[in-house]
């Protein structure tokens, strides 16, 4: 089943950005929680799994982000994102979520990632994160040294 027409739906498969980053991937397990009235999984649940997967891809990186707000005084906050949804994830389901860095600013990364249940795409999105600093929450530049840690991986 579709919840796209079939142009939209060409257009938004095609092969994601190249990032400036190794993919990552992390998985989960979809409960019952995660679902709706319908029995899928409710959309902005998919924000949550981006997030989880965020996360663990910056602690598989060395980087603690509760150690970055209290040493360097930096945390990170989501400022946008454009989500396609494809496909209907339903409970149960073992979910890849795939994540990428595209780009890396001063004080933003921008982040693609992907939902897939075995290999197929489900759901799609572009993140923006930005740093702040941890009091003021006004911008502040990405400390270098976690800036280093994000592109020491490079392909």
């Amino acid at each position: 089943m579709t919840l796209l027409a079939p142009a939209i739906e060409a257009a938004s498969a095609a092969a994601p950005e190249r990032g400036l980053t190794p993919a990552f991937e992390f998985a989960v397990r979809v409960y019952y929680e995660d679902t709706d009235t319908g029995g899928v999984v409710f959309y902005a649940n998919y924000l949550k799994f981006f997030e989880r997967a965020r996360t663990e891809w910056l602690r598989s990186l060395g980087v603690a982000q509760s150690e970055m707000a209290v040493r360097l005084g930096r945390i990170f906050v989501v400022h946008s994102l454009d989500m396609q949804y494809l496909r209907p994830a339903r409970l149960d389901d073992l979910l890849t979520i795939r994540s990428q860095i595209t780009r890396i600013g001063r004080a933003a990364l921008t982040f693609q990632q992907s939902a897939y249940r075995a290999g197929e795409l489900l759901a799609q999105g572009s993140i923006q994160v930005c740093t702040v600093d941890a009091t003021s929450f006004k911008p502040a530049q990405l400390p270098q040294e976690i800036r280093s840690k994000l592109t020491s991986n490079q392909e």
